[in-house]
């Protein structure tokens, strides 16, 4: 008697099947070190949160948009800010696990949506890595000039940012540098991180006491140079300072107590955070009039026209250190993404499977190293820069759609944090960030196109069938 064996016929294309959705209840799976506490996800947040911002974008939003007025923007931008970091904890206190964004939607609007979100953060924050590393090799430059040591032309930037320039050295090393640091395991590189955040935080602290000293309240005037409306407008730009608590959340699975932890590391980190940027612009403006200041160094040349230069190293070598821990930050989330969605078997399994005893995703986190060292090596910062923010907000706006569609379908579910004045909180966060996605350049959309359709024929070739929940149906 012979037998027949059939091969299982591939599951046919449903659109209600690509609607399914992560269980809110899904559990710890066990596959990282729960080895960050409070305030090792605090500083993890702050990484991202506190970085160029400071250095540099509070400079320029005063001189070319805002005038004194910048307080005002960075002001608008933290309410926008909020309102998405309140339904982020939310969703932490309810799904602590890897992923961020990604998995949220996944739980809350269903896997092709949260496939593209997930695949879409991919490219935001690797481009994201690259483009702090550019920022932090400038002022690497600007260091190594000051003590003697000057790098080769042909190294000092990518090809097209200067005459002879090449490939940025630096810029490449700092990439491949934290991809290092994060495979050799969460432990050692959350101390790493909060050992930098707070040398950030000091030399910001040393910087603004030492301007506020020299603050002349001439220069608060006229208050509103560009009127009321530019002030407005200046929180478009100044949003993408205050963000970076979105990284913090894709390590949920790294805290032992996440969903009680992670929603305060979110209020905490913004809390500081908003200090820290109304402090900075009142001390900037202050010190010199808003048409004098130099965009490219506000608080160097600010304290140079004072008389107090050495301060400009001070604040050179703070800025190395603060736009290094929000490369950290982002390079850490985008390889939980990926390892997050590789486990839910919408990419290959190979990048969710790791040997290191440590616990970490190291079949991630070379590869995202890699990409990024080559972006920062061969694009100039504004092309890299090109490829970022349409995926941040989207993930923000389906985050809160998510938490008024979580309250209407499972009112019922657990929630150590609940998001308050629902609807009317996601909703303020579902319009600053439509309102900010139109602020921004066609190339970005037409780069985010492009990118989507290519993740959209990935999902329908290998994702939808070999998702974890498509097996499980089956």
């Amino acid at each position: 008697m012979s037998s027949v064996v059939t091969k299982p016929a591939r599951p046919r294309l449903s659109p209600r099947a690509m609607m399914r959705r992560m269980p809110v209840t899904v559990g710890d799976t066990g596959d990282f070190t729960k080895s960050m506490g409070l305030w090792q996800l605090v500083a993890l947040s702050l990484g991202g949160l506190v970085g160029a911002g400071v250095f540099s974008l509070a400079g320029v939003v005063a001189h070319d948009v805002a005038g004194p007025a910048v307080l005002v923007s960075f002001l608008i931008a933290v309410v926008g800010s909020g309102a998405a970091a309140l339904c982020y904890a939310e969703f932490a206190g309810m799904v602590p696990r890897a992923g961020s964004a990604y998995t949220y939607s996944y739980v809350a609007l269903g896997e092709i949506i949260g496939f593209m979100i997930g695949w879409d953060l991919l490219l935001e924050y690797t481009a994201i890595v690259s483009v702090v590393a550019i920022a932090v090799s400038g002022y690497l430059n600007y260091i190594t000039h000051y003590i003697g040591f000057d790098l080769p032309t042909w190294a000092l930037g990518a090809p097209g940012s200067g005459h002879g320039h090449k490939v940025d050295v630096f810029a490449l090393l700092l990439c491949l540098l934290l991809a290092f640091l994060l495979s050799r395991g969460t432990r050692e590189s959350a101390r790493v991180q909060t050992g930098l955040v707070a040398l950030k935080l000091l030399i910001v602290a040393i910087v603004v006491v030492a301007g506020a000293l020299h603050i002349k309240t001439g220069n608060y005037s006229p208050y509103f140079p560009f009127g009321i409306g530019s002030a407005v407008s200046g929180a478009a730009l100044a949003f993408f300072a205050v963000y970076g608590y979105d990284a913090m959340s894709a390590a949920a699975e790294e805290s032992s107590e996440g969903k009680k932890l992670i929603p305060k590391a979110i209020m905490i980190s913004l809390g500081i955070a908003a200090v820290v940027y109304l402090l900075v612009c009142l001390v900037i403006v202050g010190m010199v009039n808003y048409t004098d200041i130099n965009v490219s160094s506000p608080f160097s040349s600010a304290f140079d026209s004072i008389g107090m230069g050495i301060l400009g190293l001070i604040i050179a070598v703070g800025a190395v250190v603060g736009v290094t821990t929000s490369a950290f930050a982002n390079m850490l989330a985008v390889t939980r993404v990926g390892f997050a969605m590789s486990r839910d078997g919408l990419l290959p399994s190979y990048f969710s499977e790791s040997r290191s005893a440590r616990k970490v995703p190291t079949r991630v986190i070379w590869p995202v190293g890699i990409v990024s060292a080559l972006i920062a090596g061969f694009l100039p910062i504004r092309q890299a820069a090109e490829l970022t923010n349409v995926g941040i907000l989207m993930a923000f706006i389906v985050v809160a759609l998510g938490v008024m569609r979580l309250r209407r379908t499972r009112p019922d579910a657990e929630r150590a944090f609940r998001t308050p004045w629902v609807p009317v909180v996601p909703l303020v966060g579902v319009g600053f960030s439509i309102w900010l996605i139109s602020h921004l350049a066609w190339v970005t959309w037409l780069r985010f196109v492009v990118w989507l359709v290519l993740g959209l024929a990935l999902y329908l070739t290998f994702g939808y069938r070999n998702s974890t929940l498509n097996k499980s149906e089956a």
